[in-house]
């Protein structure tokens, strides 16, 4: 097999995550859309249930930290919410967006779930 750069790799992991979620979210009834170029808007899904509109950002971390600090890397665009997956982890956390430049990764207001379909929604369904 061919090696492949760590960076070229990284993105791969950070793309099966969007397409995770995004199968998480078709299979409980919405429309998702994937941005062909994120860079500038920081949106990496879309999502819609019809006549609304959101604007999801997907960010992967280590979480050997107990006290894993998040930052914040997408204002001042619009974002709604953040999805953070751990890479060395079995679990998440979908948190709306905040405008701290940083935070903990267990802060009060970030619903933490196990890496599957029915966990993640209902957190996302809290969030």
């Amino acid at each position: 097999m061919t090696n492949t750069p760590a960076k070229t790799h990284q993105t791969l992991k950070n793309v099966s995550y969007e397409s995770l979620v995004t199968s998480w979210l078709m299979h409980d009834g919405w429309q998702v859309y994937r941005p062909m170029l994120d860079h500038g808007h920081k949106t990496d899904l879309l999502i819609s249930d019809g006549p609304n509109f959101h604007r999801i950002q997907i960010k992967s971390f280590e979480s050997k930290r107990e006290e894993r600090i998040v930052t914040n890397c997408w204002s001042p665009c619009l974002i709604d919410c953040v999805v953070f997956m751990a890479r060395d982890a079995n679990w998440g956390v979908i948190t709306p967006a905040f405008s701290q430049r940083q935070r903990p990764i267990k802060h009060k207001d970030h619903r933490i779930f196990d890496k599957n379909r029915r966990e993640f929604l209902r957190a996302f369904h809290l969030v």
